[in-house]
């Protein structure tokens, strides 16, 4: 059975080894993620596997000896910010198009890498939901994150609100 572009996006997921964790709770007085009309918006989602921050890095902070790691990291973020948009939407079937992916990396001095810690995450979205998932992107080095994560994700996702019944 082959998936069409529209359907199936956790299969996607499967396929490549891949699942949606729980959707993680906040870490203060916030929600992980907010419909507005046709449009969800995430909180920032860091790179969290069963609770627990992955640690990459040099306090934190990335440079070009951790760019392998850094890539993974924000591809476990990106999963958990479409945990919050499958919550959001009730399906990440629901999902038209892939608006704008925000990374904040952790950065080393002078490391200006920042664009390929992100290509992790958009080269899934891409994987993912096809055309659907190109989006426009910043890629931002700071100084420091919460809780001394190496980097922390934002999307914004339009999708279908009426989803299954508009697929009927």
């Amino acid at each position: 059975m082959s998936c069409s572009s529209m359907e199936h996006i956790e299969q996607k997921l499967a396929d490549r080894g891949l699942s949606l964790p729980s959707v993680p709770p906040p870490a203060g007085c916030y929600v992980t993620a907010v419909p507005v009309g046709n449009i969800i918006y995430t909180s920032g989602h860091l790179p969290l596997t069963e609770g627990k921050l992955l640690a990459e890095g040099s306090n934190g902070r990335i440079g070009e000896r951790h760019l392998d790691a850094a890539i993974q990291a924000s591809r476990i973020a990106l999963l958990n910010a479409l945990a919050s948009i499958r919550s959001a939407a009730g399906s990440l079937d629901a999902v038209e198009r892939v608006i704008k992916l925000t990374v904040y990396v952790a950065s080393e001095p002078f490391f200006n890498g920042q664009h390929l810690v992100a290509d992790g995450a958009s080269f899934l979205l891409r994987e993912l939901f096809g055309e659907r998932g190109i989006h426009v992107r910043s890629a931002v080095g700071v100084g420091e994150l919460p809780l001394g994560a190496s980097l922390e994700l934002e999307l914004i996702v339009q999708f279908d609100p009426l989803y299954p019944l508009s697929k009927s």
